[in-house]
């Protein structure tokens, strides 16, 4: 007898979970298709950005000629203007804490000659990436670079909020005041994180600590050091006295935090500053003071309140150049002064450093004006290396002068974020795909913290160590974004799209240096990809990309 050996039908229940599962399967997989189509090929669209007109380069050459002037007294002769790339190189460096990708560099490259780099500068401005990465350096100033107290300070909140405010390009002065004198919530009120950032929760004050905060403000805002006069009065000179930097203290003495926030409490007399001056036996009571042009202090208000319009009032010289010394350190990597943070009150001042100063004033505190001026002064434009080595050789005097660029390494995010752009021939901007934007964030942060992080005092030299060399050499981001891989790779592209080896060699010099090769570096690396196809191509070019990333040229910043 024949009997039907087929199975018996799967239950309905059991085949509409298989075909969802199905559906799933097909879904996801047209996905990633349609992920890696977008990577491999990108429409070429340029972005429309306004360069503004408002006399900017006016200013930055009456900086050129305060220079210039040094220069004829020391008699430097200038190096002379560095190439186009490099300038787009040191800005991209400088402003989103990366090299430009190659989309960025033929967008560049398409504008007109004359009006190139000012594109450039205005194309990053109106980029998120460099309100997000100036929001970083800043608050390493304003708060430090540690988690901070437990649940009364929220970092990337304070970072996230300052991202906004630099990204609408808010007054200067104005985000300064309301860090000061901040009141409410650190999550609803962000800049209230400046304030509870100096909460000790193991001390037996609660509250915030009105001693960091002198500190911070004096340093972060007012360009000055007098928190060395804690514990007495200056060595070196007679200008700081200890009572000034605990008068200054006073000011936050009666903040505290509770239900609502961070509140002032000035009534309360168990909030008043007090200290035990050098000679002294017992504490006294400190009335608030600030430390120079009294004259400027309002008479009337909350004491954070009258600081905050002390700090940043018009007249107040000090916070205009220590924001001034603070923007030119980020775009230089070196401050106009010895050391960001200590500028002398009565001067003399660096070169150009009060032009600049008067026009940040004038123009209500533009932070962007003041970026757009300093990209355009010759110092900034200026090349690193001497055209004439032998008859104008770069001296250290040449760098401190501005007469060279002053050549520095990248710092670990730039290293970071250079190599993760370097490895996309798209920009990484706000427009790319939010699963490369998250894995640059992860990437980064994990680089970071192996390498190394500067942390606050992020202006002074930075040496290379053989663990760095390391990471570079041997470690995961430089092996998975050079490997093989059509998604994680711009070499394995580069080697696949470009049939032509000659613009193979280009691109990826471009890519990873922004620059081209020189004709030695062009015939070598041509002649190894020469007659080489598929994975044997890609392998090459792969080699390539490494001893690139690996090169001393591409961890400094020249």
């Amino acid at each position: 007898m024949m009997t039907d050996s087929s199975p018996p039908p799967l239950p309905p229940k059991v085949r509409l979970r298989a075909a969802l599962r199905n559906l799933l399967f097909i879904g996801l997989l047209a996905g990633v298709i349609g992920y890696a189509i977008s990577q491999l090929w990108k429409p070429e669209t340029v972005p429309s950005v306004s360069i503004p007109n408002d006399g900017a380069e006016v200013i930055a050459r009456q900086v050129d000629q305060a220079i210039q002037a040094e220069w004829t007294k020391e008699n430097l002769s200038p190096v002379g203007k560095a190439d186009e790339l490099t300038i787009m190189r040191r800005l991209g460096l400088a402003l989103t804490g990366s090299v430009p990708s190659l989309e960025e560099i033929r967008q560049f490259e398409s504008q007109n000659e004359t009006e190139r780099i000012k594109w450039w500068v205005a194309r990053l401005l109106d980029d998120r990436r460099t309100s997000a990465y100036l929001a970083e350096r800043f608050a390493r100033a304003y708060v430090g670079v540690e988690n901070g107290p437990f649940l009364v300070f929220r970092r990337h909140r304070m970072v996230r909020w300052l991202d906004d405010q630099i990204h609408s390009n808010r007054s200067y002065d104005k985000l300064v005041r309301e860090m000061i004198a901040a009141d409410g919530i650190w999550t609803t009120h962000p800049g209230a994180n400046f304030i509870t950032v100096t909460i000790d929760q193991n001390n037996d004050k609660e509250g915030p600590d009105q001693v960091k905060l002198a500190s911070r403000t004096a340093r972060a805002f007012l360009g000055v050091r007098i928190d060395c006069m804690q514990c007495h009065d200056d060595m070196f000179g007679d200008r700081w006295k200890q009572k000034d930097f605990h008068q200054l203290a006073a000011f936050f003495a009666p903040a505290k935090v509770g239900v609502t926030g961070v509140q002032d409490d000035e009534n309360n007399k168990d909030l008043i500053h007090k200290v035990r001056y050098r000679g002294d036996k017992d504490e006294s009571p400190v009335s608030a003071a600030v430390p120079f042009r009294p004259d400027l202090l309002p008479k009337s208000g909350q004491l954070r309140d009258r600081l905050a319009e002390w700090t940043t009032h018009p007249e107040n010289g000090a916070f205009a150049r220590a924001s001034v010394n603070r923007v030119w350190a980020i775009l230089f990597n070196l401050s106009m002064t010895e050391v960001v943070d200590d500028i002398p009150l009565d001067g003399p001042y660096p070169a150009g450093m009060e032009i600049l100063a008067e026009d940040f004033t004038e123009s209500g505190y533009d932070l962007q004006r003041l970026i757009r001026i300093i990209a355009a002064t010759e110092a900034f434009q200026m090349a690193s290396e001497s055209a004439n080595p032998e008859t104008n050789p770069v001296t250290g005097r040449h760098e401190e002068t501005w007469a060279a660029f002053p050549l520095t390494r990248l710092r670990p995010e730039q290293m970071a974020g250079s190599v993760i752009q370097a490895a996309n021939l798209a920009a990484l901007d706000a427009d790319a795909h939010i699963i490369k934007r998250i894995q640059r964030w992860a990437e980064t942060n994990e680089f970071v913290k192996r390498y190394g992080d500067l942390g606050e005092n992020e202006f002074g030299e930075q040496p290379g160590t053989i663990p760095q060399r390391l990471l570079m050499m041997n470690g995961k981001l430089v092996k998975e974004r050079t490997d093989v891989n059509p998604l994680m790779s711009a070499a394995t592209r580069i080697a696949t799209l470009s049939r032509d080896d000659s613009k193979a060699v280009d691109s990826a010099f471009l890519t990873v240096l922004s620059r081209r090769p020189t004709t030695k570096e062009h015939d070598h690396f041509v002649k190894s990809l020469s007659g080489k196809k598929g994975d044997k191509r890609s392998r090459a070019m792969t080699d390539l990309y490494w001893a690139l990333l690996n090169s001393t040229e591409f961890s400094w910043n020249y």
